[in-house]
This record gives C-alpha cells, sequence and structure tokens, in this order.
C-alpha cells in the first residue's frame, strides 16, 4: 500500500543517496523559486505564521502536525506519481529530496569561509560568516571563541544536517531523512526556551532531540575512532567525550562537540554557556583540521550506513540500536 515510498532494492538505497549528495555538490545555493519552494524555507515560514511568539502548547502542536502532514503529502504524492512512471523517475525523485534533507557544501563553504577571514586577519568578515551558522551575537566574538563557534557548527550540523538525515533516508527511504529535516527544522523555528516560543516550541524541541538521540551517539564514536585523522588520539578523545559530552544544555548537542574537541585537542566554549574540552581555544588552522575530520566522518557514514542496511532489516536495525544504547 505505501511501496512507492520505500526503496524496492539496495540499489533504490545507494542510487538517490549518492545523486542526492552530488546535486548538492553542484547546486547547493538555493534561490528564487527553488529556494521559495525549498521544505526547509517553507516549513519554517508555515511554523512562525501558524505560531506566533506567545503561542499556547496547543498551538504549538497543532502547528507541528500541520506543516509535517501538509509536507509529507506533497512530497509523498511526488514519489506516488513517480513510482507511477518507472524506476528511474522514483530514484530522480528520491535524490531530489535527498538533496533538500542534506547540506554539505553550504555547511563546509561557509566554515571554510571563517578559516580564510580569520587567516587573512579579517575578523570583521569572520563574525559575518560566522553568524550564519550560529544563534549567539558574533558582533565581540575574537579569533578563539569565532573559530569555536565555527568548529561547534560544523559538528553539530554534522548530526542534525547529514548523518541523521542520511540515517532515516537509509532505513525507510527519501521521507524518512525528509520528515528528519522537518523535525528539525521546526525546531529550529519554534524551539526556543524564551518566553515568546517556551510553549509553542514544545512539541517541536522534544520531537527533535528524539529523531537525533541516537545519530549523534553514532556520529561522536565516528568522531573519536578518527581522532588520529586530525593528529589526535582515540584514548585522549574517548576521555575527554566521556567528561564533557553532558555539559551542553541540549540532550544531544554535546557528544558530536565534545568529540570533536578531544580529537583535536582543543577547547570548545560559548561564553556563558559551556565549555567542552581541554586546552588553548582553536585559530584557523584548527578549523581546517576539523574540516579534514568532517571529510573523513562524511565519508564512514555513508560507507557505514549502506553496509548496515545492505545486511539488515530497518526494524531489526532499529532494535539493535536500541538495546545497545
Amino acid at each position: 500500500m505505501i511501496d512507492f515510498l520505500l526503496p524496492a532494492g539496495l540499489f533504490e538505497i545507494v542510487a538517490p543517496i549518492l545523486l542526492g549528495l552530488l546535486m548538492d555538490l553542484l547546486y547547493p545555493y538555493h534561490r528564487g523559486l527553488l529556494l521559495k519552494v525549498h521544505p526547509v524555507h517553507t516549513a519554517y515560514t508555515m511554523a512562525r505564521f501558524l505560531s506566533p511568539p506567545g503561542s499556547s502548547r496547543a498551538r504549538g502542536v497543532v502547528t507541528w502536525l500541520v506543516v509535517m502532514i501538509v509536507h509529507c503529502t506533497v512530497y509523498g504524492s511526488l514519489l506516488y506519481i513517480a513510482r507511477m512512471l518507472g524506476e528511474i523517475f522514483w530514484i530522480l525523485v528520491s535524490a531530489y529530496i535527498v538533496k533538500l534533507s542534506v547540506s554539505v557544501r553550504l555547511l563546509v563553504d561557509i566554515v571554510r569561509g571563517v578559516a580564510r577571514c580569520l587567516e587573512a586577519g579579517d575578523i570583521a568578515c569572520a563574525r559575518e560568516k560566522t553568524s550564519w551558522i550560529v544563534r549567539r551575537d558574533t558582533s565581540r566574538l575574537g579569533e578563539g571563541h569565532l573559530a569555536s563557534a565555527s568548529i561547534e557548527s560544523l559538528f553539530e550540523s554534522t548530526v542534525d544536517g547529514i548523518a541523521s538525515p542520511l540515517l532515516y533516508t537509509a532505513l525507510l527511504g527519501p521521507m524518512g531523512g525528509l520528515i528528519q529535516r522537518l523535525i528539525n527544522t521546526l525546531d529550529g523555528a519554534l524551539g526556543f526556551k524564551t518566553p515568546e516560543y517556551i510553549k509553542a516550541g514544545w512539541l517541536s524541541a522534544k520531537a527533535d532531540t528524539i529523531i537525533n538521540y541516537i545519530p549523534a551517539r553514532l556520529v561522536a564514536i565516528m568522531i573519536i575512532i578518527l581522532a588520529p585523522i586530525a593528529g589526535g588520539s582515540i584514548g585522549r578523545a574517548l576521555k575527554i567525550y566521556i567528561e564533557y559530552r553532558r555539559k551542553t544544555e541540549s540532550v544531544n548537542a554535546g557528544h558530536p562537540m565534545a568529540a570533536a574537541a578531544g580529537s583535536l585537542g582543543i577547547r570548545l566554549e560559548k561564553v556563558g554557556s559551556y565549555v567542552l574540552g581541554e586546552g588553548p581555544l582553536p585559530g584557523y588552522r584548527d578549523i581546517y583540521r576539523a574540516l579534514g575530520l568532517f571529510a573523513a566522518v562524511l565519508i564512514l557514514v555513508s560507507v557505514s550506513y549502506t553496509h548496515l542496511r545492505a545486511h539488515e532489516t530497518p526494524e531489526h536495525l532499529v532494535c539493535r540500536l536500541l538495546l545497545e544504547k
């Protein structure tokens, strides 16, 4: 009954992911109509419109359901039509949905841009680019805290914008990845602990925590395993991870960031909120090292997910991951 939503075999799992990542590499920046119809943009806009500041928890729940149902109906219908037209059409539509769910090139370009600005000694440039990927005020941050913010965002986004949607795509098909991306977007729109959104954003924040719970820990493990690539040691990375993973207010964010701090041998710090790791604040060279570690993690994520999906049913894999935790 819902066969049109699910891949028919390993080829229909792997091909859309590879094509979607290629699309992201070739066209990372959405403009004009493609930006206006992008699900991140439409979901964010709908959520803010349906739940303005001061909305109740009930209104926030209804908003969450409406946004999810509308978007799942639209993209599910596209997959249905594509399946009727044939496998090639289904793979192409699925690849486009993967491209909408995963953001690699844009993230890398911004983080690399911060490094280049710092390398050139242009603090104003670094502050502007860092502000594109973090919520904090960057107007008075110095080099160390700008580099820290960009590295924090790089590895937190490795979970939210890459590893997590790819995991759910591998398990449940393209709609799995899109649903994760929509949940993450709704958290970004409403999931604030401010007086204006503390009630309306309740479900959005909870859903985001739940759906990214396992991916955050899987990515942390991968970062630790790959620590030698960044010049670190697995033992020290693990030690730092165990000590600092729960220092952030977010249940999930501290895991990949603490693992990265330990692997890179640096201290990540958001002033007034948390300190992760031991050592000096990072500089632009550490951002370049972080990008190298990120690339290795991305490769390991892709290989691991494909291997797991090729040998296990989604139900078996999910049950085993939950039992291991």
